[in-house]
């Protein structure tokens, strides 16, 4: 039975429902827009019935979920889009709509170029499609390569962008070979680097769309979405916002969103929430960057062998950091692969005026504590699989295990609501692997260029 203490479940759409303010949040986000090569601008197309059914999986749940030791605890649900499962879909409908809107304004065709531990390309392809089978673009005008580490190869997913034989061959699904998964970032741009201007004679602009304000305009509404359905008044708890992060696009992008509104007068800059950012131990860059600002240590703790449970336990009691893990460099989730993330000063800048703070998950606390969060979850997070060994995207898990984690270990103020991002959930039930012909396999940029005009 659903407990009747919990208020009910409140969903909206994230880019739909805000279309009109969408200019006002990218005047807020991006004043002056700068890439060092190709954009199409932030121009969108009219919203007619097509466009609504291209934008249609945007959508979103404000889910409360009742409380953990006097702290109220919502699930902000973004992983309502059947063929991603994850936030990166709100970000990329709104690349692939602008895309579309300089296609019918200049003529020209546009393809997308980004690289990505996996769920970044997975939303681009997505949206892609649905661009085409919504008739907003024809096959050769709008187009996506996508560079993914084989340590994201599990995730990746097959559609007909895979299936059919002209559209696998107008949208490759690169796999990089090499050691570094980051690598596929530097090898991304330079291929664009070197192959946009000859393209471009050829009537085909090539945008690199790795760019952190392509992600925060979409990011931001999460903002505008929050004041709708539960906005912080004078008199409300104070608030933290979690999430599980690489580079944190998604929290940046909530906060831009949340300053917009207190510029307009819609909310109050002394109820902005505290933020606590989620990470693992193989990239901890973003927590020990916050901590090396509050002049912490700048390194992880050490993790000695505990020769009787054959856990490697914490040195020290640092309590943002894993008390026990399997391995001291686990790659937890191969989503969160960022290095020294320049996102950092700025998250650390807003994490010092409003509040918050950073922990670090193992798997071994995750592991831990998935019957809990599966059983508590319920209903609000159906994705989640009775089995933990077929999930195959971690982030809400460790949101939620970093959330109770920092609670447990008194991190998180007395008093204090807590919203949860959750960034994304699925498992083998929920996607089709690419496989075969669909992966081309790529060592470098001369690779990336023959997989291309091949």
């Amino acid at each position: 039975m659903p407990d009747p203490t919990v208020p009910p479940m409140t969903s909206g759409n994230l880019l739909l429902d805000y279309y009109d303010r969408l200019p006002e949040v990218v005047a807020h986000c991006a004043p002056d827009p700068s890439p060092a090569g190709f954009s199409p601008g932030f121009a969108l197309p009219e919203l007619d019935d097509a466009v609504r059914g291209f934008l249609s999986v945007a959508t979103a749940r404000w889910q409360p979920v009742g409380e953990y030791r006097r702290h109220r605890v919502t699930l902000l649900d973004l992983t309502g889009n059947p063929g991603t499962h994850t936030t990166k879909t709100y970000a990329s409908l709104l690349i692939v709509a602008r895309a579309v809107e300089h296609i019918r304004r200049t003529g020209r065709s546009v393809v997308i170029v980004s690289p990505t531990s996996a769920n970044k390309g997975v939303a681009l392809r997505d949206a892609v499609l649905r661009a085409l089978d919504a008739g907003l673009a024809r096959p050769e005008q709008l187009r996506v390569i996508t560079l993914a580490p084989q340590t994201g190869r599990h995730k990746l997913r097959a559609s007909r962008l895979s299936t059919d034989p002209v559209l696998r061959t107008l949208n490759p699904q690169l796999l990089y070979t090499g050691k570094e998964p980051e690598a596929v970032k530097a090898i991304a741009r330079d291929y664009v680097r070197e192959h946009a201007t000859p393209l471009r004679a050829q009537g085909l602009d090539v945008w690199f769309s790795l760019e952190l304000t392509n992600y925060m305009v979409a990011d931001a509404t999460r903002a505008l979405f929050e004041q709708r359905v539960d906005p912080i008044g004078a008199a409300s708890r104070p608030r933290l916002h979690a999430h599980a992060v690489s580079s944190a696009f998604g929290l940046l992008g909530y906060h831009a969103g949340r300053s917009l509104l207190e510029a307009t007068g819609e909310a109050a800059v002394a109820t902005r929430p505290a933020s606590l950012l989620v990470q693992h131990l193989a990239t901890p860059d973003m927590v020990l960057s916050l901590r090396a600002a509050a002049g912490a240590a700048p390194s992880p703790p050490a993790y000695p062998l505990d020769g009787e449970s054959g856990l490697y336990r914490r040195a020290g009691d640092d309590p943002r950091f894993p008390a026990v893990t399997y391995d001291p460099g686990e790659v937890l989730d191969a989503t969160f692969y960022t290095h020294r993330p320049v996102t950092s000063g700025a998250m650390n800048d807003i994490i010092a005026r409003f509040g918050g703070d950073g922990i670090v998950v193992s798997l071994a606390e995750c592991v831990a504590r998935y019957p809990y969060l599966r059983t508590w979850l319920g209903a609000a997070l159906p994705l989640l699989p009775a089995d933990f060994r077929t999930l195959r995207e971690w982030s809400t898990v460790m949101a939620f295990t970093g959330v109770t984690n920092a609670i447990d270990r008194g991190l998180v103020e007395p008093g204090r609501d807590v919203v949860v991002h959750g960034t994304g959930c699925y498992a083998d039930s929920n996607l089709e692997p690419l496989c075969g012909d669909a992966l081309v396999e790529v060592a470098d940029v001369a690779d990336m260029a023959a997989a291309v005009n091949r």
